[in-house]
């Protein structure tokens, strides 16, 4: 019941990355692994901590320059 439960969350409301991996730098990219998902979230050696995602910056902006307003045909 439990794993059922914890499935149906982490669908809903994504991986909450509990259990990461260590540090890794490779080809000048630095981040950590979640073991639960897989995801790679970026790390900065400057603040100790991980990055914020800009994903959901990422998706807004390619939806803005994909999608051009078109004037209304009177």
């Amino acid at each position: 019941m439990g794993t059922s439960v914890s499935r149906m969350f982490e669908t809903l409301f994504g991986c909450y990355h509990s259990q990461l991996s260590r540090v890794f730098t490779i080809k000048k990219r630095t981040y950590r692994v979640c073991f639960a998902c897989g995801r790679e979230i970026e790390y900065s050696w400057e603040l100790m901590h991980a990055q914020p995602s800009s994903v959901a910056d990422q998706a807004c902006a390619s939806l803005d320059t994909a999608m051009p307003v078109e004037a209304s045909a009177s």
